[in-house]
């Protein structure tokens, strides 16, 4: 199945990951893949070192003549089976060349957010398939009036060569931060604001650190509300056993000097790749009972589900992943959930599926099913 990535937006998000992500695990399940991509930004850059072909392009809007000749001209000479887009701007474009070459096209949407009334109707109508990201996602956009049967569910892959268990790694970001071999690290990767609940998980981690010593905090990230977590780092009482990065690129390596992962979100999360990435690690996660971030794990198997925002639960559960044994026997436990579910060989097996036979939504964790 030869298939035509379109991506032009030349952003660092969630959506622009999954999309290279995608990408490469269909290139490595055996299917030709090529991409008209920006070619600054993390999609450009990830389908190069992906060794996905790239042809430059951008829809600068959606009557931009100059991206419809670069998708056109691709279509041409690479005849794809499938057109596979991500992102707003570039839907009704999509579906134009689609329709002018008689090319089906694939649509990812990663965003709640209603789209105007006119592509909220016309583009799960029009593209021969529509992709939500997770069921919570399929929910929403039910309940916007989209039909059923035109909502389909394809979660994100995760590389399990690149996200592994991975004990140099874990030593060398150990040394780096002086953090002692025998602690145990709860790990927080992401973006630093107010919807990512960082300051209740500060709050929890230090009233945690007030009784086991042996606890310490690494921060992977930077956003607005930085400051703020290093000032109460400062005046909780731990201030050396809270490590700092900054903003990474690369996040693989830090996942493996965890001993668990916290993903405290207070505000909706579409999905939750930091989740799976961090158990294709053998990483247990901590996470918020909200939006789609219970899909990415097993609660009380590879982790546990908690209400977003509660200080005093979070704490007692941050306390009980440092028992003897109990966040490395989830964390074993994560790894094997993660190699079955959200794998690249799964992910593209089930893309595929969808792809050639989508008359039903299709889910590939049984508990996603309503």
């Amino acid at each position: 199945m030869k298939l035509l990535f379109v991506g032009t937006n030349p952003e660092n998000t969630g959506a622009a990951t999954h999309f290279v992500a995608l990408a490469r695990a269909l290139l490595q399940a055996g299917h030709p893949v090529e991409s008209i991509v920006s070619r600054q930004g993390l999609i450009g850059d990830g389908m190069t070192a992906a060794r996905v072909p790239v042809f430059p392009g951008k829809f600068r809007n959606v009557l931009d003549l100059r991206g419809y000749t670069a998708v056109l001209r691709r279509i041409e000479w690479f005849a794809p089976d499938w057109l596979v887009g991500n992102f707003g701007k570039e839907y009704w474009p999509l579906i134009a060349c689609g329709r002018l070459t008689g090319t089906p096209v694939a649509l990812f949407r990663h965003r709640n957010p209603r789209m105007s009334r006119l592509s909220e109707y016309g583009i799960p109508r029009l593209a021969q398939r529509f992709i939500a990201v997770s069921e919570f996602a399929r929910n929403a956009y039910l309940d916007q009036g989209v039909p059923p049967d035109r909502v389909h569910i394809s979660y994100n892959p995760v590389d399990i060569h690149e996200f592994r268990p991975d004990l140099t790694r874990r030593m060398q970001v150990r040394r780096q931060f002086d953090i002692p071999e025998d602690a145990i690290v709860m790990g927080y990767a992401g973006r630093m604001h107010g919807g990512k609940g960082v300051t209740q998980l500060m709050q929890a981690a230090n009233a945690a650190m007030a009784e086991e010593p042996r606890l310490h905090m690494l921060w992977v990230g930077s956003g607005a509300e930085e400051h703020v977590v290093h000032a109460m780092a400062e005046q909780g009482g731990a201030a050396g056993r809270h490590h700092f990065t900054g903003w990474v690129n690369d996040t693989s390596r830090y996942y493996c000097a965890f001993s668990f992962l916290a993903f405290p979100s207070v505000e909706l999360e579409t999905f939750g790749r930091v989740a799976i990435e961090a158990q294709a690690c053998g990483v247990p996660v901590l996470g918020s009972r909200i939006g789609g971030v219970p899909e990415t794990m097993e609660d009380g198997m590879t982790g546990c589900l908690l209400e977003p925002g509660n200080i005093a639960e979070w704490r007692g559960a941050i306390l009980a992943m440092c028992k003897p044994g109990v966040y490395r026997r989830m964390g074993m436990a994560a790894r094997v959930h993660v190699m079955e579910h959200f794998s690249n060989a799964a992910v593209a097996r089930d893309f595929e599926r969808l792809l050639r036979f989508g008359s039903e939504p299709v889910h590939h964790l049984h508990h996603a099913i309503t």
